[in-house]
This record gives structure tokens, C-alpha cells and sequence, in this order.
């Protein structure tokens, strides 16, 4: 789906326009993204697959949830929307905790110019994945991993062919908010 979203400056802040999505892509605009990192209290993280169908990074594993910041939509109720559409989880915005925002611009050979702001929440999971419904033209499959997992799957990037390779940094990131989190 081709929807508008807010045009920002390259730090972040609002220039009051906004574009399709596919020009946003073509012409490199700096815009938001919500991603939401889902954990439980035993210490997993929820890593979902891109699907095959994505022209970004088809397939690999990566954040729980993520997705574009509609027009004059708040940051906090596209991750609620995104979650909701891509997993079927529903959450409140009492759920999310923001751990931070990410600058993640990057060109890729497809032509899609990404010069995006991740605005990234953590929050528990409550339910058992097999209660999630994923929307597969997103997602293509979830399952949990736990802290050592990760921390593997993050030192064999690049290696493996599972996490974007270019994220290291941002993952390490995630980690330590949520284990942090989870001693909470």
C-alpha cells in the first residue's frame, strides 16, 4: 500500500509535508518509523521474518514489528496500528516503553533510498505466539529466541544470513535495553 507520510529534516524534525511512500523511497525524504521490540519476563525476544514478498531485505529475521509513521499520525499510535496489522497483537500506548530513536539511512540496489528515524518501544509479550496472527504479506513467520540467542545471532552477522547485516549497532542496542528491562 502507498500511503503519505510525513516528510522530517535530516534531524529529525517536522517539515509540516508529506509524500507517498514510493517517493519518500525514490527521493531519499527523511521520515519515522515505529518499531516495537517484543520480549517476555523469561528473558526471549520475538524476532519475526521478513516476508518473501519485501523488497527490502526479503526473509532475514528482524525487529518484532516495524513500520512507517502515517501523515499526522503520532509515533506511538503507528506502533500501536503496526502491531496490530502485522501480528494481531493488540496493544495501549501504556505498553510501549521508548528506548530511543535510531538513524538508520541507507541506499540499496533496488533504488530504494531509506533515510529513515527509528523511533524504537519495547514491550512484554503476553500472549503465546501461537495466538498471533501474522499478516504473511509482512511477515512470514515469528518465533522466540533468548538473550544468548541473540547476542549469537548479533556476534554471526553478516555470516549467517539472519539479521540485516548493517543493524549490528541498533541490535546490540536492543539487547541491553531489554535485558535491562527484564532485571527490572
Amino acid at each position: 500500500m502507498d500511503e503519505y507520510i510525513d516528510i522530517v529534516t535530516k534531524e529529525g524534525l517536522p517539515t509540516g509535508k508529506y509524500a507517498l511512500k514510493s517517493e519518500i523511497h525514490l527521493k531519499g525524504y527523511f521520515h519515522n518509523t515505529a518499531h516495537v521490540w517484543l520480549y517476555t519476563k523469561q528473558g526471549e525476544i520475538l524476532l519475526a521474518q521478513r516476508a518473501d514478498s519485501k523488497s527490502i531485505c526479503p526473509l532475514l529475521w528482524d525487529v518484532s514489528v516495524a513500520g512507517h509513521v502515517d501523515a499526522s499520525e503520532t509515533i506511538e499510535h503507528a506502533a500501536i496500528r503496526e502491531v496490530k496489522e502485522e501480528i494481531g497483537l493488540d496493544l495501549i500506548e501504556n505498553n510501549l516503553h521508548k528506548i530511543g530513536v535510531s538513524e538508520c539511512f541507507q541506499s540499496y540496489p533496488n533504488g530504494i533510498v531509506d533515510n529513515e528515524f527509528h523511533h524504537t518501544f519495547i514491550s512484554e509479550l503476553n500472549v503465546e505466539i501461537k495466538d498471533l496472527s501474522l499478516d504473511k504479506n509482512e511477515v512470514e513467520d515469528v518465533k522466540l529466541v533468548n538473550l544468548h540467542e541473540f547476542q549469537n545471532l548479533i556476534d554471526n552477522i553478516g555470516s549467517d544470513n539472519h539479521f540485516v547485516a548493517s543493524n549490528k549497532s541498533y541490535y546490540e542496542f536492543v539487547l541491553q535495553s531489554i535485558t535491562q528491562a527484564i532485571k527490572n
